[in-house]
C-alpha cells in the first residue's frame, strides 16, 4: 500500500516517486522529520522539513481515506449492492468528496419521504415518470391507488413518486459535481444580526448585514462570522442564487414539455430547496471553516516560529522583573543558567511610592548577584518600570530589556512550574518565568500552552485538534534547529527533542540528578529505557560542552564521527585541529569520502559543523527604546512618528506595542508604498519598526498606524 500511496504523494506534491518512497520507508522506521530532514539527505534528495512533513502528512491522510474506503465496502457488500464495478470504481477513487457521493444513495439514513414512499411500491412509478412519456400521469398514478398503504387518490401516488425523484436527485454524482461547481464560481457568504441581540452584539456590529462572495473572504472575516453565530448573535449563510441551481438540475433531469416532465421539474425544484441546497451548503460551510482555519493556523505557527526562534541573550546573571502597582514589582536575581538566586518585593509606584527604597534595594541586588542584565514584563506597570530602572545609576555593563509577558501566568499556575518551584508562589514564578524568556525564549516558552502565548487570530475557534498538531511539530522544530545542552537542558525541553518524549526526558534529568553531568553523547546509552534507535534519533540535536569528544558539541552524528576522524588523520591532525583550523579544513576535498551511504550534501554539512559548531541560528539580541514622551493613548497626536516593537502579525496586518496600554495596527495597507499581498513581506514579529500615528479613536481604544516611507523594507 505504501507503494500506492508514494506514486499518489509524488502526484499530489510534485516530488519524486522514489525519493518519497524513501521518505516513507524512513518515516514508517520510526524517524522523525528533524532527523529525517538533517541527518538522511542522500535517500530524500534533500527534502527540508516542510516537504518531508507534507508526505508525511498525505500519508496519514491517505491511510483516512483507506480506512474509509474499507468501511464503504463493507457497508455495501452487506446490503447486497456491491457490484464488481461500483467496488472497482470505490477502490480506485482517492478523492473523499467523491468517495461519499459515491457511497451516498447506500448510506443508512433516517427514514425520509422518499423511503416512505417505497415503502407503498411507488418506484415503479417514480421511474415511469423519470421516462417523461406524453402519457397522462394521473391515468398511470390510478394504478398504484392503495388506501391500506395510504395512497388515498391517484395525486397521492405523483406526489410520493416524486418525492422518490428529488432524492435521487439529491443523490446524483453529477448533479451534486454540478450544484458544487455553481457553488464554487458564485457562492455568497451573508451574515445578519439575530433580532434583539443589537447591544449584545456590538463587537460584531461589522456583520449586522454583511455579504460578499466567498471566494473572497479572508480567513479572519469568516471566522469573525462563525464566532458571532456561536455566540447567538449572528445567522450565517452560504447560497447561491436559486434560479441558476434549478436551471442546471432541469438541464440534466427534464426532457420535452410533457405532463410527466413538467412533474419531474417539479420534483427537481423541491429536490434543490429540500435537499441539495441544504447538504451543499453545510459542505461549502465546513470547506470554507476549514480553508480559513488552515490560514489562521499557518498564521499561529508562523507567529509561534518567530517568537520560539527569539534572539536569546544567552549565558548571564539576570534581574527579572515582573510589575504591577498596587501589589508592587516581584523582583528575582538568577543565575547564568536560571537558577533563582533571590526574590523580594519592591514598591516604586503609587499607590506606596517607595521609590527610594526600592531605587536601594534594586542596586543592593545588582552589585550582591553581580546582575548583568534586568528583564522587565510589558504588561500592567511595565513602562513605568522600565523608566524607573532606566533612571537609576546602574553599572555600564548592566542592560535593560522589555520581555513579552503573554503566557507567564499561565505559566506560574502551571503543574511545571509547582514541579520548578514547589516552595514559591505565583508571583515569584511569573517572575522567574520573565528573566528566563530573556536569558533563553525558546527554553522557557515550550513551557507553556502555544495557544496561550498570544500570537495568532481566533486560536480558540479553529480545529484544536488540528492547531495543536501544527504547533508541536512547531515547536519540535525550532528545538532541534537550535539544539540543546544536554547537561543543563530542563526535562521540559528534552521531551521536544527528536525520538525522546516526556519519558525519556524524565529519564535523562533523573540520569543526570544521580549521575553528574553527562560526559560524552554515547553515556546516553546508559539512561534507562534510552535505546540505539532513540540514540540514533536525538543524539544529533544534543550538546554536550567541555566533554570528553569535541565533536559532542556540534551537530555533526555520532555515526559520521569516524568520517571526521579519517578526515583528520588524512591532514595528519586531531579532530581538535580540524575544528580549530580553516586552514586544515580547506585542504578537505569533500569527493574523496562519498561512498553509497555520505553524498556531497551530509559532507557539505559537516564541514560546516566543523566551521562553526555548536552555532546558534538565531539573531544576536538588540536593545529598544520607547518614545520617552509617549505613554497614554492620550499622549498620541496624528502624524507623530514613533518606534515600535512588532507583537502579533495576522493575515490583515500587524499589531505594534508604541509604549502605551493599547498596541496600534497598522493594516496591509499601510505596510509599504507598495501592494503587500502577505505581512510577512514586511515584518516579523519582534522587529523594531518605525511607525506613523494616522488615527486615534479614543472612544474604541482603536490606534492606526502607518509604515509608509518609514522603514527600509517599504
Amino acid at each position: 500500500m505504501e507503494i500506492k500511496f508514494a506514486k499518489l504523494i509524488a502526484q499530489q506534491t510534485g516530488l519524486k516517486e522514489h525519493l518519497v518512497e524513501n521518505t516513507i520507508a524512513l518515516l514508517e522506521e520510526g524517524a522523525t522529520i528533524p532527523f529525517i530532514s538533517r541527518y538522511r539527505k542522500e535517500r530524500t534528495g534533500g527534502m527540508d522539513e516542510v516537504q518531508v512533513a507534507s508526505v508525511s502528512d498525505n500519508l496519514e491522510r491517505l491511510g483516512e481515506i483507506q480506512h474509509r474506503k474499507e468501511f464503504i465496502l463493507q457497508s455495501i457488500e452487506s446490503q447486497g449492492k456491491l457490484t464488481d464495478m461500483l467496488k472497482q470504481r470505490i477502490e480506485q477513487s482517492w478523492d473523499a468528496t467523491e468517495l461519499e457521493d459515491i457511497y451516498l444513495p447506500f448510506k443508512q439514513k433516517r427514514r425520509t419521504r422518499a423511503q416512505v414512499a417505497r415503502e407503498r411500491g411507488l418506484e415503479p412509478m417514480a421511474l415511469w415518470l423519470m421516462l417523461q412519456t406524453g402519457e397522462p400521469v394521473l391515468r398511470k398514478a390510478n394504478q398504484y391507488i392503495n388506501k391500506e398503504k395510504g395512497i388515498e387518490t391517484a395525486e397521492d401516488a405523483v406526489k410520493g413518486a416524486m418525492d422518490i425523484i428529488a432524492e435521487q436527485v439529491s443523490e446524483d454524482e453529477r448533479a451534486r459535481k454540478n450544484i458544487r461547481q455553481l457553488f464554487r464560481r458564485t457562492a455568497t457568504i451573508s451574515s445578519h444580526l439575530v433580532k434583539g441581540k443589537e447591544e449584545e452584539g456590538q463587537k460584531y456590529r461589522d456583520y449586522f448585514d454583511f455579504h460578499e462572495p466567498l471566494h473572497r473572504c479572508s480567513s479572519h472575516r469568516l471566522l469573525a462570522m462563525r464566532r458571532g453565530e456561536a455566540d447567538g448573535i449572528l445567522r450565517v449563510n452560504i447560497t447561491v442564487d436559486e434560479d441558476d441551481a434549478v436551471s442546471q438540475l432541469t438541464r440534466q433531469f427534464v426532457r420535452g414539455n410533457s405532463e410527466a416532465s413538467h412533474r419531474v421539474r417539479e420534483a427537481v425544484e423541491d429536490s434543490y430547496k429540500r435537499l441539495l441546497s441544504g447538504s451543499i451548503e453545510t459542505e461549502f460551510a465546513a470547506l470554507s471553516k476549514e480553508k480559513a482555519d488552515e490560514e489562521a493556523i499557518r498564521i499561529f505557527v508562523r507567529n509561534l516560529e518567530q517568537l520560539l526562534m527569539s534572539s536569546p541573550l544567552g549565558e548571564k546573571r539576570v534581574m527579572g522583573i515582573d510589575p504591577g502597582f498596587r501589589t508592587g514589582c516581584k523582583v528575582v536575581c538568577l543565575d547564568s543558567e536560571g537558577n533563582l538566586l533571590h526574590n523580594e518585593t519592591i514598591y516604586p509606584h503609587p499607590p506606596r511610592s517607595e521609590r527610594l527604597q526600592a531605587m536601594n534595594k534594586v542596586m543592593t541586588l545588582i552589585k550582591q548577584y553581580h546582575i548583568e542584565a534586568i528583564s522587565i514584563g510589558n504588561g500592567t506597570a511595565g513602562r513605568e518600570t522600565e523608566e524607573f530602572i532606566q533612571h537609576l545609576d546602574m553599572p555600564d555593563n548592566v542592560e535593560v530589556y522589555t520581555v513579552s509577558e503573554d503566557g507567564a501566568s499561565i505559566y506560574s499556575a502551571s503543574k511545571v512550574a509547582r514541579e520548578e518551584f514547589p516552595d514559591y508562589d505565583v508571583t515569584v514564578r511569573g517572575a522567574v518565568s520573565i528573566g528566563r524568556r530573556l536569558m533563553d525564549p525558546l527554553a522557557e516558552l515550550v513551557k507553556i500552552d502555544p495557544s496561550s502565548i498570544g500570537v495568532g487570530q481566533y486560536q480558540k475557534d479553529v480545529n484544536q485538534t488540528q492547531l495543536k498538531k501544527s504547533l508541536d511539530q512547531t515547536v519540535i522544530s525550532c528545538v532541534n534547529r537550535v539544539g540543546v545542552n544536554l547537561n543543563t537542558a530542563s526535562k521540559h525541553l528534552l521531551t521536544y527533542i527528536s525520538g525522546l518524549g516526556p519519558t525519556l526526558a524524565q529519564n535523562i534529568v533523573d540520569y543526570r540528578r544521580e549521575h553528574g553531568a553527562f560526559k560524552t553523547r554515547r553515556e546516553l546509552l546508559k539512561v534507562p529505557r534510552l535505546g540505539a534507535k532513540a540514540f540514533e534519533q536525538a543524539a544529533g540535536f544534543l550538546r554536550v560542552h567541555g566533554g570528553n569528544e569535541p565533536l559532542d558539541n556540534s551537530a555533526v552524528h555520532p555515526e559520521r564521527y569516524e568520517l571526521v576522524s579519517q578526515m583528520a588523520r588524512d591532514l595528519g591532525c586531531t579532530v581538535s585541529d580540524l575544528m580549530s583550523s580553516r586552514e586544515k579544513r580547506e585542504k578537505i576535498s569533500l569527493q574523496r569520502y562519498v561512498s553509497q551511504e555520505v553524498g556531497l550534501p551530509t559532507l557539505q554539512d559537516i564541514l560546516k559543523e566543523l566551521d562553526k559548531p555548536s552555532r546558534d541560528p538565531r539573531e544576536p539580541l538588540k536593545q529598544f527604546a520607547f518614545d520617552p514622551n509617549v505613554h497614554e493613548i492620550s499622549d498620541l497626536r496624528e502624524g507623530m512618528i514613533l518606534p515600535g516593537i512588532v507583537t502579533n502579525i495576522t493575515n490583515f496586518g500587524a499589531f505594534v506595542d508604541i509604549g502605551v496600554h493599547t498596541k496600534g495596527l497598522v493594516h496591509v495597507s499601510q505596510m509599504a508604498d507598495r501592494f503587500v499581498k502577505d505581512p510577512t513581506e514586511i515584518v516579523a514579529l519582534h522587529a523594531h519598526v518605525t511607525v506613523r500615528v494616522i488615527e486615534v479613536d479614543h472612544a474604541r481604544e482603536r490606534i492606526a498606524l502607518s509604515m509608509k516611507g518609514l522603514n527600509k523594507t517599504s
